[in-house]
């Protein structure tokens, strides 16, 4: 078995561009919520979205390449990117392309591009549809894309577990690593689902608040919640075999040290209302890490999606994880600034739990104001706190009812 480090971080997401900016924002509880800009909502039940502002993918590409990209490929591009630079970490010259790989997963995939060509063809006929259509739509040409970019010839898998995708592939990534499948992987999740197609599915399957207030949209674990915020953008990490990262003298966030994976087995949108499949996620991945004492500083950045459902299930599942424990844990969700990310929220919810431990600060949830009897925590509400992180865990919980959970060690 071979330990893992985190020696890269990258992100693009509503409250900032850059991994600097994003944490800057989490800190100064920064919402990047607001009115639905990319197109008219007038005639639809929910009106706000967390969208990505002043991204610019000729950053990260040229022009030709940016049009034969879809945007949620764009976002994991300009991520991935920034995690590889932040690493330092190049193919051929301190690691092999065969040992680098990539698990860059999506819940949706290129929407944007679907819905795109099908006005084409509906409007224009069959030969007017994009020769790119395909290749930019699929979910697994993120991780080609990137692949392609920085010569990883490694493993490379997508991950599709919905809102649980990114931490899904950060959980296989660590695994692949442990084991000696990989010496490094550049894993993380991507979505740009804000368009019509989708809010329209959402509004309709009840998930989505009709807030008109982006400070009380995304309110998670409050008695007021009533449905998420959609959000958009994409997060990665890099994840190296310990001791290839100190040789090459690498800076290392964190050691990640744990990983849980279940499935409900329920329903195809609800938590299981006795938090059985979340709850034991959360303890594989505390066992994986070796556990805890009443003095280990815990800091859990929960899914907490402001959906009723959703903050009553996993407040029970943190409690039947860690026990007596749970009271003390510090909890917040970042989604009240963020918005749901959906497929990306996993990843920059996991970087969120590494900058914790390196800076040692909790993130608040804001918006946070009415107490719910059912939810009954420390949810750290509205300002951030100063203190030490020895254990993060960063839970997902997806549609289907795919439950993910992964640990960082601190290791100063």
């Amino acid at each position: 078995m071979f330990r893992v480090a985190v020696t890269g971080l990258g992100c693009v997401t509503p409250i900032g561009n850059t991994v600097g900016e994003y944490w800057n924002s989490l800190i100064e509880g920064k919402v990047g919520i607001g009115p639905i800009t990319k197109f008219d909502t007038s005639d639809m039940k929910a009106h706000l979205a967390a969208e990505v502002k002043d991204f610019d993918p000729l950053l990260y590409m040229d022009k030709g390449e940016a049009r034969k990209t879809d945007l949620f490929t764009q976002f994991a591009l300009a991520a991935a990117t920034q995690a590889v630079n932040d690493a330092g970490i190049k193919a051929g010259e301190n690691i092999a392309p065969e040992e680098l790989g990539v698990y860059i997963g999506s819940g949706i995939g290129g929407i944007q591009t679907f819905c795109t060509e099908h006005t084409k063809i509906e409007q224009q006929g069959p030969r007017k549809v994009s020769p790119y259509f395909i290749p930019m739509m699929i979910m697994n040409m993120a991780t080609g894309k990137v692949a392609i970019e920085f010569n990883a010839q490694g493993p490379s898998l997508p991950v599709v577990t919905a809102c649980a995708t990114s931490t899904n592939a950060i959980g296989e990534a660590y695994r692949a690593i442990k084991h000696g499948y990989a010496t490094a992987i550049i894993a993380g999740g991507a979505e740009a689902a804000i368009v019509p197609l989708s809010v329209a599915g959402f509004c309709n399957c009840k998930a989505l608040t009709e807030s008109e207030d982006p400070l009380a949209a995304s309110i998670p674990f409050d008695a007021r919640r009533n449905g998420f915020v959609m959000g958009e953008g994409a997060g990665v990490v890099i994840l190296e075999e310990y001791e290839h990262a100190v040789a090459r003298g690498a800076k290392i966030y964190a050691e990640m040290v744990g990983y849980g994976s279940t499935c409900d087995a329920y329903h195809m949108t609800a938590p299981h209302p006795e938090a059985v499949g979340g709850a034991r996620a959360i303890k594989q991945a505390i066992d994986e890490a070796g556990g805890f004492n009443e003095e280990t500083s815990i800091y859990v950045n929960a899914h907490g999606t402001s959906t009723p459902l959703n903050d009553k299930s996993e407040t029970i599942a943190i409690k039947k994880a860690f026990g007596d424990k749970a009271y003390d844990v510090h909890i917040s969700s970042t989604k009240s600034m963020t918005g749901h990310m959906l497929g990306a929220a996993g990843a920059v919810e996991a970087i969120a739990s590494v900058l914790a431990i390196k800076n040692g600060v909790i993130p608040p949830t804001v918006g946070y104001k009415e107490k719910d009897p059912d939810c009954d925590l420390d949810y750290t509400p509205n300002v951030p706190l100063e203190t030490k992180v020895d254990l993060a865990f960063s839970t997902s919980l997806g549609f289907g009812g795919h439950n993910g959970c992964v640990a960082f060690k601190n290791i100063d």
